[in-house]
């Protein structure tokens, strides 16, 4: 069955043309994801796709069936900022919605008993509470457990996460998502991806994490000089059959090559114009050197070499180094000595103390215990999660050039910045746009560019790939690979991950620092290995207590509930509170404001847990 056709479309902003007479069939099942550079008109033929744009030329078909239901995620959602989170994700023309959020409301206002019973007696009349376990299961799996706190107070990725949940309740027959994975971690990435490899899903995407590409989709659509290529298969089989098709392409550059050298020197001999056959065959020339340098720049922009900065025999060294915020351990009696062109990643939950090590790692944070030595030659580069402040009154090339006019290559080249800056895809005319009228992605490609025209022999990445589109990270990965440095990676990104590391850093909590000997899939394999025997062994207490459940009357039961959902929010605040004594300016007073909460809130979860227990025992 076919849910979309796109015939001959076309979609230009000004002079530049997006895409040209493009065709794309989509049909019942099929799962693909799109890769394109940014800018290049990805989102622009989502929302054609989505039926928000229309196309451009008499010829033009756009064909969207009309019985199916559209799931459209948006790379920036928006909500009414008036609107609680329960509320945004459920679709109020749904009738057993108004139920849930009357039970939801009566739960959160015990003041009024009559109210509560009604809602139940509600719920009870409409079968609802599947639907209300659902709700909570998918709000819960995206840490969305605060069901009354206002969108408007939510950041950008709490949003985006909202807004995925209400698609996903909502069970479209056609999902359309633009970077689903961006602000999730690796549990909601693998339950993301596990769901959406179902059969009945039919699916259209744009997303930067190549395992979540290579393990949910079946096909592949490469944007690319405004005409799409596609391939059929996973992500490995698009890589593999696109250098297939690249290398009878470099085959064809050599021979046109050759042939070019000799319409070249025909071209010189000839008068120019002389007759009607010579100005053919001029002008068939210059169209073949065109298309014929094109085949070459594709090739010279994937290519990034940059001569090392010399490393000598001390690197870094952490000797019984300890980190704690207020009692609380993050890293304690650390020992390491970095070898020479290592490849460490991070692993670890938020909140762990990573960002935190990195800051001691470049002497930017004191330990409280233990020293770290930096050799002489280090020249540490640092990209950091939050970013820097760029320079918004000037133009992209004068802001590289700030840091160097130039990059020494190997073999005794230089590269400009305006080659470098070529290199990681943008064009001439972008290098003279002002850094603020760059997106939130280029302005991160920006940094990352500035980063590395610094020439580093320690690079140290934390979360780089976000916002990053496929096409820049496999220039960024190219060049990590033959980085001759240091290199120390924190991403959620486990592609990026485990291309490039060695080992991992897994902070356990609680101090402690584990050296992980393996890739960050075997360490992931590892983990759920754990989970699955964890979960084997508690399997009858977990009966148990659904038993001890059952046997509670209504009031019960939902007081039981109630706690539950109060401990996940105090449980998730907690989490929140945790991670701001991680923050480098934290003063005195913060750090007591947020011990006294921390410590009010451990209270309060101890006494509702008891409760809860009574509860169940009774039952």
């Amino acid at each position: 069955m076919n849910f979309l056709t796109l015939e001959n479309v076309t979609k230009s902003y000004g002079e530049k043309v997006l895409f040209k007479n493009i065709n794309l069939y989509i049909d019942k099942g099929q799962k693909i994801g799109l890769i394109a550079k940014n800018g290049t008109g990805k989102t622009t033929l989502m929302r054609v796709i989505a039926g928000r744009e229309g196309s451009e030329g008499e010829q033009a078909k756009i064909i969207l069936r009309k019985d199916i239901r559209i799931g459209w995620l948006d790379q920036e959602p928006y909500f009414s900022p008036n609107l609680d989170v329960l509320s945004a994700v459920l679709d109020p023309s749904n009738p057993l919605v108004r139920v849930v959020q009357r039970y939801e409301h009566a739960l959160n206002h015990p003041d009024n008993p009559d109210e509560l019973q009604l809602a139940i007696a509600d719920m009870d009349m409409h079968n609802a509470w599947t639907f209300d376990a659902k709700v909570k299961e998918t709000l819960s799996r995206f840490r969305m457990d605060n069901y009354e706190q206002k969108v408007s107070t939510l950041s950008g990725g709490q949003q985006k996460r909202v807004a995925l949940v209400k698609i996903l309740l909502e069970e479209p027959d056609f999902l359309i998502l633009d970077e689903p994975t961006n602000h999730l971690d690796v549990e909601m990435i693998e339950w993301l991806e596990e769901y959406l490899q179902q059969p009945g899903i039919t699916l259209f995407m744009v997303t930067h994490d190549r395992y979540f590409l290579e393990n949910v989709c079946d096909s592949i659509i490469e944007l690319e000089g405004g005409q799409l290529r596609r391939y059929s298969g996973s992500y490995s089989d698009y890589l593999e059959k696109k250098a297939l098709r690249e290398e009878v392409e470099s085959t064809t550059y050599e021979k046109q090559n050759k042939l070019l050298k000799n319409e070249l020197e025909w071209v010189r001999r000839s008068p120019q114009a002389r007759t009607t056959k010579a100005k053919a065959r001029v002008d068939a020339y210059f169209d073949r050197k065109e298309t014929n340098d094109s085949l070459k720049k594709t090739k010279d922009e994937m290519s990034l070499q940059i001569k090392e900065n010399w490393l000598g025999g001390k690197i870094v060294e952490l000797h019984n180094i300890s980190k704690g915020f207020n009692g609380r351990k993050l890293i304690e009696n650390f020992t390491y000595k970095f070898k020479r062109k290592e490849r460490v990643g991070i692993v670890g939950p938020n909140g762990s103390g990573k960002s935190t090590f990195l800051q001691i790692v470049t002497q930017n944070l004191e330990p409280d215990t233990g020293k770290v030595v930096v050799g002489d030659t280090i020249i540490f580069g640092h990209y950091k999660q939050e970013g820097i402040q760029l320079k918004t009154d000037k133009r992209v090339i004068d802001a590289v050039r700030d840091i160097a006019e130039v990059i020494p290559l190997e073999k005794g080249k230089e590269l400009s910045a305006a080659q470098l800056l070529e290199r990681f895809l943008f064009s001439r005319s972008q290098q003279q746009v002002y850094v603020s009228q760059l997106s939130g992605g280029e302005r991160r490609r920006l940094y990352l560019l500035m980063v590395l025209m610094k020439n580093p022999n320690f690079l140290i990445l934390d979360e780089p790939t976000n916002d990053l589109d496929v096409l820049t990270l496999q220039v960024l990965e190219d060049f990590l690979e033959d980085f001759p440095g240091c290199l120390l990676v924190v991403t959620h990104d486990r592609y990026f991950m485990d291309r490039l590391v060695d080992h991992l850093f897994v902070f356990e909590g609680d101090g402690k620092i584990k050296d992980f000997n393996g890739t960050y899939a075997e360490y992931r394999a590892l983990k759920r290995s754990e989970l699955a025997t964890l979960a084997a062994e508690s399997a009858p207490q977990k009966s148990a207590a659904k038993a001890a459940v059952a046997q509670l009357n209504n009031t019960e039961r939902n007081e039981m509930r109630k706690l539950e959902k109060e401990m996940a929010t105090q449980e998730a605040r907690k989490k929140e509170i945790m991670e701001k004594f991680n923050a480098p300016d934290l003063n005195a007073d913060d750090v007591a404001k947020l011990s006294k909460e921390l410590g009010a809130l451990q209270e309060s979860l101890e006494m509702k847990e008891l409760r809860w227990l009574e509860l169940a025992e009774r039952g």
